[in-house]
C-alpha cells in the first residue's frame, strides 16, 4: 500500500468536527422541546415555502458544501476506491443527516423545519463533493499527498486538524486578541445558576473572592503567546527553517484577517481593524521577533514550550474577568443575525486550545521518535 493510502487523512476530523457544528446549527437553542403531534417526517410532504430570503438560502446550500467536501475528500484519500462512489457517499451522509435534523426540528418551537432546506442541503453537499472530485481529477489531492508527505510526513493528522480550525476559533470574540479558552468564569456561572435552589450548589468549589480584569502585561503576554501557539505547532511538524518561515508567515496572516474578520461581524465592516490597537501591534511584532528566534527549535522541544506557554497563558486568561466592555461586545454579537454562526463559532474558541492541550499531552507521551514524525 502507498504512502498516500496509508496516513491518516486530517479529512476525517475536520468532517466530524464539521457534522457537529451542523447539528448544533440545526438545533440551536435547544429550548422549548414538546410534542405537536405530527409525525416528524410530516415536513417532506408539506406544501413549498412561499416566502424565501436569500440570506437562508445560500446559507442551506453553503452550510453542507464544506461537510460534502471534507467526506468526499476523505474518501478519495485512499487511491484504490471508486472515484465517483466519492459523491455518492457525501450525498447519503449529508441528505440522511439534513433530514434527520429537519426532523427534530419538528420538537423545536423556534425552528420551522422545510422540505426545501433539506433540498438545498443536499444540493450543497453535492456541490461540495463535486469540488472535491474535480480537484481529485485535477490531480490536485495527489499533489497535495505528495506534498503533505515531504512537508508533515503522515502522523500528523490531529495537527493538521487544528492548524485549520484555529482560524475558524478566533472569529468567536475573545476578551484578549487570540486569547481563546477564558471559559472557568462563565462556567462557573452557568453551574451555579442550574444548581441553584439544589442541595448541590453547596458542593460548587466557587471563587471566594471576585475576578478582576487584566494588567495590561498580562493581556500583551495573552496575545504573544496566542500567536506562539499554533507557530509552534507547525515548528513541531516540519524541520526546515524556509518551511517554518512559510507556515509562520500564512498563519500570522490568517490569524489577523479572522481577527478583522470577527470585528467586521460584530460592529461592522466599518471597524474591522478596530482591534488593532498599539498594544495589539506591539504584540505582533513581539510574536514575529520570538517566531525568527526559535525557528530552530527542535520538534519535541517546540511541543514541550508549545505546551507550557498554553498552560500559562490558560492560567492567565481563567484568572481574570472579562472586562465590561467585551460582555457589552459578546452582546451586539450574539443579537446579531449571524446567531447560529455565533454558536457554532463559540465553541471553537471555547475548546480548541483544550484540543490543543490534549493534543501537545499525547505527543509528549509517545516515544521521541514518533513525536518528532
Amino acid at each position: 500500500m502507498s504512502p498516500t493510502a496509508r496516513h491518516r487523512t486530517a479529512a476525517w476530523p475536520l468532517a466530524a468536527v464539521y457534522a457537529v457544528l451542523v447539528v448544533y446549527a440545526s438545533l440551536y437553542p435547544f429550548e422549548g422541546w414538546r410534542l405537536q403531534g405530527i409525525a416528524p417526517w410530516s415536513f417532506l410532504w408539506a406544501p413549498w415555502p412561499r416566502y424565501w430570503s436569500r440570506f437562508d438560502l445560500v446559507a442551506n446550500v453553503l452550510g453542507y458544501a464544506p461537510l460534502g467536501f471534507f467526506i468526499a475528500l476523505a474518501w478519495l484519500r485512499d487511491p484504490r476506491r471508486r472515484r465517483w462512489a466519492a459523491v455518492l457517499l457525501a450525498l447519503a451522509l449529508c441528505s440522511a443527516l439534513s433530514l434527520c435534523m429537519e426532523s427534530l426540528q419538528m420538537w423545536l418551537p423556534r425552528r420551522v423545519p422545510s422540505n426545501a432546506d433539506a433540498l438545498l442541503n443536499a444540493l450543497g453537499a453535492l456541490l461540495g463533493a463535486l469540488v472535491a472530485r474535480g480537484l481529485d481529477a485535477m490531480g490536485v489531492l495527489a499533489r497535495w499527498g505528495r506534498f503533505r508527505q515531504q512537508w508533515f510526513g503522515h502522523q500528523h493528522a490531529g495537527a493538521l486538524t487544528l492548524l485549520a480550525l484555529w482560524p475558524l476559533a478566533l472569529l468567536f470574540p475573545a476578551a484578549v486578541p487570540f486569547g481563546l479558552g477564558q471559559v472557568l468564569e462563565r462556567l462557573e456561572n452557568t453551574l451555579a445558576q442550574w444548581l441553584e435552589g439544589t442541595p448541590w450548589l453547596e458542593w460548587l468549589p466557587l471563587r471566594d473572592v471576585e475576578l478582576q480584569p487584566m494588567l495590561p502585561m498580562a493581556e500583551l503576554t495573552c496575545m504573544v503567546l496566542g500567536l506562539l501557539l499554533p507557530l509552534l505547532l507547525a515548528y513541531s511538524l516540519v524541520r526546515g527553517v524556509r518551511q517554518r518561515l512559510l507556515l509562520a508567515a500564512v498563519l500570522g496572516l490568517a490569524g489577523v484577517l479572522a481577527s478583522a474578520l470577527s470585528a467586521a461581524l460584530t460592529w461592522g465592516p466599518a471597524h474591522a481593524w478596530a482591534w488593532l490597537d498599539a498594544p495589539t501591534l506591539r504584540a505582533l511584532l513581539l510574536a514575529a521577533l520570538l517566531a525568527l528566534a526559535l525557528l530552530r527549535l527542535s520538534p519535541r522541544a517546540a511541543v514541550l514550550l508549545a505546551l507550557i506557554g498554553l498552560v500559562w497563558q490558560l492560567s492567565m486568561l481563567n484568572n481574570a474577568s472579562a472586562s465590561v466592555y467585551f460582555v457589552q461586545n459578546l452582546q451586539i454579537w450574539e443579537q446579531g443575525r449571524f446567531i447560529r454562526f455565533h454558536g457554532l463559532i463559540q465553541w471553537m474558541g471555547w475548546l480548541w486550545p483544550y484540543g490543543l492541550l490534549w493534543h501537545l499531552v499525547l505527543r509528549l507521551m509517545a516515544s521521541p521518535a514518533r513525536a518528532q514524525g
